[in-house]
């Protein structure tokens, strides 16, 4: 009843003399807080209750606030205004205004009679909050309107049309914590524009169109988005004092090489995704990985000084870049790395470091005696070119729990151990005669692995024996055998498989009694029959869309009843005689 009451538009109400009045506008209201968001008020409301602390006003069509005398308004606290047509505020207004913290004013059109406004704003001495996003703001209008809020926090400037920060923007608000300027045309950050804000920690400076950062000494921030921009380089200044900052993300630029962090000590998350960075060694022998455009580039030797300090990264992203070479030696000090991604990029080969102090690739070279380890929780890889992985590789991945070798083109080895289920070795890998397979036995730790999309035609027994999997992707796999033996070994721990997109027939689908699977997905097959190894798993999921299933057999349906929660078969010649199984 509340709520059609509430959706009733404004009546006329018959007064006791017989007039009719307009009833008042249908804001929801508490005794310290008013809501007319989206209500289609054309005007600033005169009257406030005594109390109200918190009023929203946006999704309207007001164009200015003014007004003469507006009792109620003293105590306000929060006023929101966004999305409004708001371009005029009046200094009586805002005078009204003593205990307003924070001022929402985006998606307006303040870049009209700014100076006025600007002007206004000066009575604003207890601002804390203040957004003037997306409201066609200069430079130099954003300049103004900030230039007298001494106890600001929080500044959203955002969606705006700033070209520049000119040195000294922001002289009057040295209390800054959080300082949101993404989405502008900003080019140039002149020496001094952030020189007053020490208590700076947030700034937002993404799809902007900076192509340089070589000075950077903000040692306080605590985090840093610089995507979408044009950077082609990135240098902090070599200072005594050490950076604060935790999140920078580089995501989305130019960049050719890692950047220069010396004093980063804090970082923990660091994104350099979609950038053009070719080579994480220093001295690439082969031009093609890395290209010097710049003298400052000459530096290079200094990226191992610089990553040897970022001991507290625990979130590394170099996806969509062009790296050729996964070199084990660059991350090795990074002690706290927890997720890696190296995806979609150009990795054919691993190279490894030896005792002496050079590089190995791949199996060329025998293995050290020692080899230092990566804290490597989940590695993403995929959508590289990467055909094999040294016998070594998961040796120096002792925590590895998820790895994404999608869209590669690796083929797994057969367990040495064999049917006997003996552990080979103690844990370590021997690939088979040739070297052109993976071994994906004996990796304890392992628990999520992708090989979508790996072109395997063929999985040979056991070969995933002492891997406690519980998820295993081999979608996308054209014409994929798995012979009855292949999942041999993850009886007792696999609960995720997926077999989508392989075109396989019922002679190439023999799947062992998996006692704990759950999810299970086959469509996108010729399967006839349902594989009668699942009747003994306990699937609460299976998928079987777009395949030749005439029927699904009850004895497996029976055997689900308790635990089946959903079933997909669409895109099955199911045939109408035989549709039994749905009682079941």
């Amino acid at each position: 009843g509340c709520l059609l009451l509430w959706l009733l538009p404004s009546v006329l109400r018959v007064q006791s003399n017989g007039e009719a009045r307009p009833r008042s506008t249908p804001c929801q209201q508490t005794p310290t807080k008013v809501s007319c968001k989206g209500v289609g008020l054309r005007k600033f409301p005169k009257e406030l209750g005594q109390g109200v602390k918190y009023l929203e006003l946006s999704n309207n069509f007001i164009q200015n606030l003014s007004g003469s005398h507006m009792p109620g308004f003293g105590q306000l606290e929060y006023l929101d205004v966004c999305f409004n047509q708001l371009e005029a505020v009046s200094a009586s207004t805002l005078a009204q205004l003593p205990q307003l913290r924070s001022l929402l004013l985006g998606s307006n059109h303040l870049d009209r009679n700014y100076l006025a406004n600007g002007r206004a704003f000066h009575l604003l001495r207890n601002i804390e909050v203040l957004d003037l996003s997306a409201n066609n703001l200069e430079s130099h209008m954003a300049g103004w309107y900030v230039s007298n809020l001494t106890r600001l926090r929080m500044l959203d400037l955002s969606g705006n049309k700033m070209t520049r920060l000119p040195a000294g923007i922001f002289w009057s608000t040295p209390r800054l914590r959080e300082l949101d300027l993404s989405n502008n045309y900003i080019m140039e950050i002149e020496e001094g524009a952030f020189e007053a804000l020490e208590d700076l920690e947030v700034v937002n400076l993404a799809l902007n169109s900076l192509h340089c950062i070589s000075g950077f000494s903000l040692t306080q921030l605590r985090v840093l988005n610089l995507s979408h921009n044009a950077l082609e380089l990135f240098i902090s200044e070599e200072g005594a004092e050490p950076y604060l900052l935790q999140v920078l993300d580089l995501s989305h630029n130019r960049l050719l090489y890692f950047p220069e962090l010396p004093k980063a000590h804090y970082l923990t998350h660091l994104n350099l995704s979609n950038n053009f960075i070719a080579s994480l060694l220093p001295g690439s022998r082969h031009p093609g990985e890395f290209v010097l455009r710049y003298e400052e580039m000459a530096r290079f030797n200094r990226t191992l000084h610089t990553v040897a300090g970022l001991t507290h990264i625990a979130d590394l992203d170099l996806s969509n870049n062009q790296l050729q070479l996964f070199p084990f030696t660059f991350f090795h000090s990074l002690g706290s790395l927890h997720s890696l991604s190296l995806a979609m990029n150009c990795l054919q080969d691993v190279a490894g470091e030896s005792l002496a102090g050079g590089t190995e690739p791949s199996d060329h070279s025998p293995a050290p005696l020692e080899r230092a380890t990566l804290s490597v929780h989940s590695l993403d890889l995929h959508g590289n070119a990467i055909r094999m992985l040294p016998h070594w590789f998961f040796d120096s991945l002792p925590q590895l729990e998820t790895i994404d070798l999608g869209s590669n083109s690796l083929q797994p080895c057969e367990s040495q151990g064999g049917a006997r289920g003996e552990n080979s070795g103690g844990g370590s890998h021997v690939p088979a005669p040739g070297g052109t397979c993976t071994p994906f036995y004996n990796v304890p730790r392992l628990k999520h692995l992708s090989l979508c999309k790996n072109n395997i035609t063929r999985l040979h027994p056991y070969a995933f024996n002492h891997t406690s999997l519980l998820s295993l992707d081999l979608s996308g796999n054209k014409d994929l055998f798995v012979p009855k033996e292949a999942l041999g070994g993850l009886e007792f721990s696999l609960q995720k498989l997926s077999l989508r997109g392989n075109q396989m027939d019922d002679s190439k689908a023999e799947l062992p009694c998996l006692d704990t699977l759950k999810v299970l997905d086959l469509s996108g097959n010729n399967l006839s029959l349902l594989p009668t190894g699942l009747f003994c798993s306990p699937l609460e999921s299976l998928d079987v869309r777009n395949n030749n299933l005439l029927t699904l057999e009850k004895p497996a349906l029976a055997s689900w009843s308790r635990s089946l929660k959903d079933v997909s078969v669409a895109g099955n010649p199911f045939s109408c005689c035989s549709l039994a199984w749905l009682d079941t």
